[in-house]
């Protein structure tokens, strides 16, 4: 009886957790980023350089180190995330771990969640068909251009 009722609990929690995983997920993002590269390095595919942060209604010039797509034949490839966590500017720059990488959306882009030290979360996904990231080990650097 008592295995029963921890059980129960178990699930109770389980799927109070996922609702509010839900209901976070539909929250509006804090701000969008969008990375386009045209660009391709011998041997690694692509290695993106810059992009664009849109925060508040303003776009900042961002440059990127350590995401990389390794895809034969493409001629340019774009991606575009959402931001979350951001309540400060100054909070943006930094290095993003994975979260996730790697889930395949419907329409055959790559997904990748990553997380800098300050708590801002990007869920960043491909926008060219068939483009898979690569994060480099050590995360990706993400900073604000002056």
């Amino acid at each position: 009886m008592i295995k029963r009722k921890l059980m129960g609990l178990g699930v109770a929690v389980a799927l109070a957790l996922s609702v509010a995983a839900a209901h976070a997920a539909d929250a509006p993002p804090d701000a969008t980023i969008e990375l386009k590269e045209g660009s391709v390095a011998a041997g690694i595919g692509f290695s993106w350089g810059s992009g664009t942060l849109t925060y508040k209604g303003k776009s900042y010039p961002v440059s990127v180190d350590g995401l990389s797509v390794g895809s034969v034949g493409i001629t340019e490839a774009t991606a575009k995330g959402k931001v979350y966590g951001l309540t400060d500017l100054a909070k943006f720059d930094g290095v993003y771990t994975a979260a996730a990488v790697g889930a395949t959306t419907v329409g055959g882009g790559n997904v990748a969640a990553m997380k800098n030290q300050n708590g801002v979360r990007i869920e960043l996904f491909s926008i060219t068909e068939g483009v898979s990231f690569t994060l480099a080990a050590e995360g990706v650097k993400l900073k604000l251009k002056q």
